[in-house]
């Protein structure tokens, strides 16, 4: 474990984990290496004493380093973000939907083509016959209700 306290070997892992930034990207591998330095330095100073000590303040200047980093970017340089209708509800009401299989009379399902599939389907009371065209109301459950196309 010697090899943990040499100057050299940190600065080869810097050396590694920023080269392998390159195949990584991300800027984790960034982190590790600059980390590295900061350990090399500190080993080479004689701050850090004992491998214990060592691999402790390399983790720690790691997992700062990870964090001031991430805050930095996220405030600086925003990426293009969207939120899309997570409601999905909202985005069915008012489509169109092809009867399949015949819907009603009363309460009995049937089945629509929608977005292509087949989902079972109800209506309010009123028979669809195969082949018509129907607008989504609103879904019960893993059902869709329907009406006659207007």
């Amino acid at each position: 474990m010697e090899y943990i306290l040499f100057f050299e070997t940190w600065i080869v892992l810097a050396l590694i984990f920023s080269c392998l930034e390159i195949f990584v990207p991300g800027g984790i591998l960034l982190n590790l290496g600059i980390a590295s330095l900061l350990v090399a330095v500190g080993v080479q100073q004689k701050f850090l004493d004992t491998w214990a000590i060592t691999l402790t303040a390399w983790f720690i200047f790691a997992s700062i380093l990870l964090f001031v980093l991430y805050f930095f970017t996220e405030k600086f340089f925003k990426g293009e973000r969207t939120i899309d209708n997570v409601y999905e509800e909202l985005d069915i009401y008012g489509k169109e939907v092809v009867v399949t299989e015949s819907i009603g009379p009363g309460t009995h399902a049937g089945r629509v083509s929608y977005q292509g599939t087949t989902w079972t389907a109800l209506s309010d009371g009123t028979e669809l016959t195969a082949g018509t065209h129907a607008t989504i109301v609103c879904k019960d459950n893993i059902s869709l209700v329907v009406e006659p196309l207007k």
